[in-house]
C-alpha cells in the first residue's frame, strides 16, 4: 500500500459565514488538489472538513500523514483536546482515522512552507466563491435551489387570531436542529474567561447548563411553542481569543409530531445571555448577534440547512 501525504487548511469569512476547505494529496509522484465551501460554517469545520474530504480521497489501509497548520485538529487528535464542538465531524474523521494508519504533523501557517501556502490559497478561493454568490437570509446560493418560502403563516388563523398548530395527525419522527450565534466581547475579557478568571465562575459551563435548562422550558417561554420530549441538548463554544468572539451552537433532538428548531435556538441565546451575565462586570459593550438556525433534520416540510 503506497504512502501518502496530505496538506490541508480552512479559511472562513466571519465565523460563523463563508468557509471553504482545501487539501493536496500527495502519493510521491502525482499531486491532487481539493477543495470545497459552506456558505454558513466556521473557521473550525473547514478546518477540519480539509482532513475529512483528503482522507476519504485515499483507500482504507493507507499510510498518510497529514500537515496541517490547525492546532485545533492536530491537537484534538493527539492530546486528546475535548470534541465537544463539531461532534459530527470528530466522527466522521474518527472513522476516516481508525480504517487508516495516519500520523500528524503541524506546520505553522504563513511561514513560508511552499504546500502550505498552496493549500491555504485552496481554501480562500473557495471560501470567496461562496462569499460572493452568497444569497439573502432565507434564500439559496446562486445555482442551488432555493428553499421555497410558505404564502401563510401557521401560526395565524383565517381572521388573523393567534393559535396553537394542531399536530395531532402527524406521525413521530426523528428531527434534529442545529443554532449558531456569536457574542463578541473585548479580547481581555475572553482571556479572563479562557484563564478561569472571570469572578463568578466557569463561565461556559454555567452557561452551557443556561442553554440546556433553558432548551428544556422552550414551550414555556414561547406561547405557542409545544412541549415535546427532548432526547438530546447540546451547547457548544468556540474561542477566536485574538479577534474576542465566541461562537456558540446548540443541537437538539426528538422523536415527535413537531420539530426542535425553536429548542436550539433557545438554547443558544440563552447560553449567549448567561456569557454576558457573567462578565458585564468587566465588558458591558458585549454584543450578541448571528443567532440563526444552520440546520434541521427530519419532518414532513423536508430538511434545511442555512
Amino acid at each position: 500500500m503506497p504512502t501518502y501525504d496530505i496538506y490541508t487548511d480552512g479559511s472562513c469569512s466571519g465565523n460563523p459565514g463563508p468557509g471553504g476547505w482545501g487539501a493536496i494529496v500527495m502519493d510521491g509522484v502525482s499531486k491532487t488538489p481539493l477543495s470545497g465551501g459552506d456558505p454558513a460554517t466556521t473557521n473550525n469545520r473547514m478546518e477540519m472538513l480539509g482532513v475529512i474530504e483528503g482522507l476519504a480521497s485515499l483507500p482504507a489501509g493507507s499510510q498518510v500523514t497529514v500537515h496541517s497548520d490547525s492546532q485545533y485538529v492536530i491537537n484534538t487528535m493527539t492530546k486528546n483536546w475535548k470534541r465537544n464542538a463539531n461532534p459530527d465531524l470528530w466522527v466522521r474523521m474518527q472513522t476516516l482515522v481508525d480504517e487508516r494508519a495516519v500520523k500528524w504533523e503541524w506546520v505553522r501557517g504563513h511561514n513560508g512552507h511552499p504546500l502550505n501556502e498552496e493549500v491555504d490559497r485552496l481554501a480562500v478561493a473557495a471560501m470567496s466563491e461562496f462569499k460572493a454568490t452568497r444569497a439573502p437570509a432565507g434564500r439559496a446560493p446562486a445555482g442551488g435551489a432555493p428553499e421555497p418560502l410558505s404564502d401563510t403563516l401557521t401560526h395565524v388563523d383565517s381572521e388573523g387570531n393567534a393559535r396553537m398548530v394542531d399536530v395531532g395527525d402527524k406521525p413521530d419522527s426523528v428531527r434534529t436542529a442545529l443554532a449558531g450565534g456569536t457574542i463578541t466581547m473585548h479580547p481581555a475579557t475572553l482571556a479572563l474567561i479562557l484563564e478561569g478568571k472571570v469572578e463568578k465562575g466557569d463561565v461556559f459551563t454555567v452557561a452551557r447548563l443556561a442553554g440546556i435548562n433553558a432548551a428544556k422550558h422552550t414551550w414555556e417561554l414561547i406561547p405557542l411553542a409545544h412541549q415535546i420530549p427532548l432526547s438530546h441538548i447540546s451547547v457548544d463554544f468556540e474561542s477566536d481569543a485574538a479577534a474576542g468572539v465566541v461562537t456558540i451552537t446548540g443541537s437538539s433532538r426528538t422523536n415527535a409530531k413537531t420539530g426542535v428548531e425553536m429548542e436550539a435556538l433557545t438554547a443558544v441565546s440563552m447560553a449567549a445571555l448567561t456569557v454576558y451575565d457573567m462578565c458585564k462586570a468587566v465588558d458591558r459593550a458585549m454584543v450578541i448577534g448571528q443567532i440563526r438556525l444552520l440546520e434541521k433534520r427530519g419532518g414532513t416540510h423536508g430538511d434545511y440547512t442555512a
